[in-house]
């Protein structure tokens, strides 16, 4: 894949992975358009550099979600590149009074059913164009899960299938996806250790999209897939509780 002069939409784009992806893809001589709920932070984005376009957008809620969309297929039929970065996760259990079904729905629609809405609206912008890519980004809780936050793990499972069989549908748009371990993002916080930097990511998911790597297992997920393969078992035990 080329680095530069792409148009590239990246949803979660103000704080962690998002905010890291953003920079760095506008350092390589990209715009961007970035996507968040945070007007106050999507505005410091706009700051850092004057080829990243703001637009604030909870992608959850339907109806902003098509206000995206329809923005998009105006102002920027020139985009090739959709970054699915967005996420949510509720480290609880079912059995916690406090998950309730508003997170559940949350959840779901914020780290599965949007990003697909979103990929099927865009696929004829993105087709019209070259060099053109879709990232996902999943997780290693995708492969092995740990005891809280199932619903996570679930769409991120769902994210990794659903990012294959698209791969085998698509001819023109590449597909990638993102596998991070524990990240030191806002998400995390107060959770786990040996956690890396959301510019380590982005180093590490540089190298690959520019070799066309489209499964991009991030530091020890490498290691965590290698253990599943060879003993799931052993594989369940490290995660049970969260590690990575």
């Amino acid at each position: 894949m080329k680095l530069n002069n792409n148009k590239i939409l990246i949803t979660g784009a103000t704080s962690g992975i998002g905010r890291a992806l953003a920079e760095r893809f506008c350092l390589l001589g990209n715009q961007i358009i970035a996507v968040g709920r945070n007007e106050i932070r999507l505005e410091e984005l706009t700051r850092f550099d004057n080829r990243i376009t703001s637009f604030k957008c909870d992608i959850s809620s339907q109806s902003e979600l098509n206000r995206l969309i329809a923005f998009i297929k105006k102002e920027h039929k020139d985009l090739n590149v959709l970054i699915n970065n967005a996420g949510i996760q509720y480290d609880e259990t079912l059995l916690d009074k406090t998950y309730s079904l508003q997170k559940i729905e949350d959840e779901i629609s914020t780290n599965l059913t949007s990003p697909i809405k979103l990929i099927h609206s865009l696929i004829p912008v993105l087709q019209s164009n070259s060099n053109s890519a879709i990232v996902n980004v999943s997780s290693g809780l995708a492969f092995v899960p740990k005891a809280t936050s199932a619903v996570y793990c679930g769409t991120k499972a769902a994210i990794h299938i659903f990012s294959k069989s698209l791969r085998y549908q698509l001819a023109k748009i590449k597909v990638f996806e993102i596998i991070p371990p524990l990240v030191d993002t806002e998400m995390t916080k107060g959770r786990g250790k040996g956690k890396i930097s959301p510019q380590k990511l982005v180093d590490e998911f540089i190298k690959a999209y520019k070799n066309n790597s489209y499964e991009v297992n991030i530091h020890n997920v490498k290691l965590l897939r290698i253990i599943h393969r060879i003993s799931p078992t052993i594989a369940d035990k490290i995660m049970k509780g969260g590690t990575i």
